[in-house]
């Protein structure tokens, strides 16, 4: 899990526990470590890039929170649904099978407890990593920005693209 983003309401999971003793509650140590990870890495980014470009630092207008948006979600996608990805997710994943939509997979979490646990359910949930994500596009804003921008309206034109499959598709079987 990302950090605290809520889970859409179709997820039934126990209420995490510090003492996992049988009961069926997750730890949630494993999860305090990951948001300590991630604290610790904004924080340093943060700091890094205050230092670095105190009064160069990118003005976010709303086109530009859409292609953040769209990117951060696309690359999420990629990273936690797509079959081309699960090589990268296999350490931490189980295969469940094909998912409704086209070249996604459904996986679940190898191990049930600890840290291959917790990073088997962020590898698998892209709420959870477009967080990462997008903060991983916002420090290259600040770090590298043409090519942050490039990528990122490089994955937004290809998300943009796949809704427009999408709609086709929905509008072909109506006719």
């Amino acid at each position: 899990m990302g950090s605290g983003v809520l889970m859409p309401p179709d997820h039934d999971r126990p209420e995490p526990t510090l003492d996992d003793k049988g009961s069926g509650h997750r730890r949630i140590t494993s999860y305090a470590a990951t948001l300590a990870t991630y604290g610790a890495t904004v924080g340093a980014l943060v700091a890094v890039g205050a230092a670095r470009r105190r009064n160069d630092l990118p003005c976010v207008g709303p086109f530009d929170l859409a292609v953040h948006g769209l990117a951060t979600f696309k690359l999420a996608r990629v990273l936690t649904k797509d079959a081309v990805t699960s090589p990268l997710r296999a350490p931490f994943a189980h295969y469940e099978g094909r998912a409704d939509t086209p070249a996604e997979v459904m996986e679940t979490p190898r191990a049930r407890h600890g840290a291959r646990r917790t990073i088997g359910e962020l590898v698998t949930c892209p709420f959870c990593v477009a967080q990462w994500v997008g903060t991983g596009f916002a420090a290259g804003l600040v770090f590298a920005p043409r090519a942050t921008r490039l990528a990122m309206t490089t994955l937004s034109a290809i998300a943009i693209s796949d809704f427009t499959q999408f709609a086709y598709v929905a509008a072909e079987k109506r006719t």
